[in-house]
């Protein structure tokens, strides 16, 4: 990267909506653009969570981009190497690694009123781009909680999101902290390996079976030799997952066969009574996240594991505390505490017209319109924004719209012609988020009875698209110019704002004519 860079696009973050977007731009003829990574390798959060077990909960074919399927899935759900390793084949075959910058970690963007571009200051240098798409994911900057004493533990401590493979856990006392979708997978695998595992369960989840297997040779040969039998089994996949949504949408009470089934999944693997009873939710199936294994519920009936029905509260030494008084003896802290997904590190590093950051904007819980671009933001949009995420099926499939969403904003740009830049409305984002708010009343994630890393601070569900995959490739299928407001850069016969009301007619952005959508 050279010191004054410049570039059409600039992609933030290599997981799937990074190298989507690489793709897709390359799709529309776009070469003029670099992915930016902090790491050293591509791969987004199926690099960073190795743990012990990591796998996915979404089927193989149906958890892989429509333009890039692979026949060669080992497993029907597959686990984290062979994501990764997938990852990287997409790299290699859409030849993106010409556009990579690794080690190059964004540290601030701000956008220039006077050019209409953005200055990205990175770990390596500084660039500038006409547009920034960020695709830094919900699901990449890990959450520890403040416990008190946690600085005085003599022990190792990690969280699941960025595991010590140097550290040997055989024959140790672990605590596991933390019952979300990595901590029932890291249980199972860890638990015939340590001399104690003790797991502190704030809310216990609903479990329901991993029906996975593996995808036999002659199956993949026809999947190779017949590309249209793996297109259709990814097409009964996606189907089978938009004709649940309505029961989390609109009728969560008729999720309550699931739970007798779910009830019934823990009858089968745990006969003690006191034991169940701990691990029985008290909310309806679904306002979490549900989770799959086989394997969770066999494991804590293991003799040397104990379930601490309590939050972690504190920390003296090596003996861990919770919050319902009882103790622990152990080693090693393990994590499994979820990520900032409603407050988003990387909004503090986004500084728009006003100077204000994302974040300070973003203050009163996260808000844009069709999930990508914010009102004061010109030229950015991020992948997997506020409420795009899915409670029962595949993100690809959200991500995948949201690229369709930024080629036509792209294309758009290009049909206005000159150095041109869009800022969402505040009316057209208020009005986009009024409208999922108003849809999110009734569904399970607000009524079910929990309290979710879906909810932000203010309780308010910022995360979960209350719609199928199919309404929402349909609201990004194209770029409404009426819901933008269009700035231009200065002509030679175009005179400059001098006056405080002409400033405040031209809503502060210096230097900037704008012109209204469709003029």
């Amino acid at each position: 990267m050279t010191e004054h860079e410049h570039v059409r696009v600039a992609v933030i973050g290599s997981g799937f909506g990074g190298l989507g977007a690489a793709v897709r731009l390359r799709r529309e003829g776009i070469t003029d653009f670099v992915v930016l990574e902090r790491a050293g390798s591509v791969g987004g959060t199926w690099r960073d969570n190795s743990y012990p077990g990591c796998a996915c909960d979404v089927p193989s074919h149906l958890y892989s981009f429509s333009f890039a399927p692979h026949p060669d899935w080992p497993r029907t759900f597959s686990g984290q190497e062979h994501i990764r390793a997938y990852l990287e084949h997409v790299t290699d075959v859409f030849g993106l690694r010409p556009h990579l910058r690794f080690d190059s970690e964004v540290k601030m963007m701000t956008w220039d009123r006077e050019k209409l571009r953005w200055g990205i200051e990175t770990s390596r240098g500084f660039l500038t781009a006409d547009v920034v798409v960020s695709a830094t994911g919900p699901l990449s900057d890990p959450k520890i909680p403040d416990i008190p004493g946690i600085d005085s533990f003599p022990g190792k401590v990690f969280h699941s999101a960025r595991w010590d493979h140097d550290h040997d856990l055989r024959g140790k006392r672990v605590a596991m902290i933390g019952t979300g979708a990595s901590a029932i997978q890291i249980v199972p695998a860890i638990q015939p390996d340590v001399s104690r595992l003790t797991l502190f369960q704030r809310t216990p989840p609903w479990v329901m079976p991993r029906v996975d297997r593996a995808i036999t040779g002659a199956e993949r040969w026809l999947h190779k030799q017949l590309p249209f039998t793996a297109q259709a089994r990814r097409g009964l996949l996606w189907g089978i997952r938009e004709l649940q949504v309505q029961a989390f949408t609109k009728r969560p009470d008729e999720l309550g066969l699931v739970e007798r089934l779910a009830r019934r999944n823990m009858a089968r693997a745990v006969r003690d009574p006191a034991l169940r009873a701990k691990l029985t939710p008290d909310y309806r199936i679904g306002c979490k996240r549900i989770l799959l294994s086989n394997t969770y519920y066999p494991a804590l009936t293991r003799a040397n594991v104990d379930v601490v029905a309590s939050g972690l509260a504190k920390i003296d030494g090596s003996t861990l505390v919770a919050a319902d008084g009882s103790t622990a003896e152990v080693d090693a802290i393990i994590f499994g505490t979820g990520f900032h997904v409603t407050d988003m590190p990387i909004a503090d590093r986004v500084v728009g017209t006003e100077g204000r950051t994302l974040a300070e904007v973003w203050r009163d819980g996260m808000k844009s319109l069709r999930g990508a671009t914010a009102a004061g933001f010109p030229n950015w949009m991020t992948i997997i924004g506020p409420n795009t995420g899915l409670g029962n099926s595949s993100m690809i499939l959200m991500i995948e719209s949201q690229l369709n969403y930024m080629a036509d904003y792209v294309r758009q740009l290009d049909v206005l012609g000159g150095r041109v830049a869009l800022d969402a409305r505040p009316a057209a984002v208020e009005g986009w988020n009024d409208k999922v708010q108003k849809r999110m009343l009734r569904t399970v994630w607000n009524t079910g009875g929990c309290t979710s890393w879906y909810l932000d601070a203010n309780g308010r569900n910022t995360t979960i698209w209350p719609g199928t995959t199919t309404e929402f490739r349909s609201a990004t299928r194209r770029v409404d110019l009426g819901e933008y407001e269009v700035l231009r850069a200065p002509g030679p016969n175009t005179p400059k704002p001098r006056t405080p009301e002409s400033r405040t007619k031209n809503s502060g952005t210096k230097g900037t004519k704008k012109v209204e959508a469709g003029a």
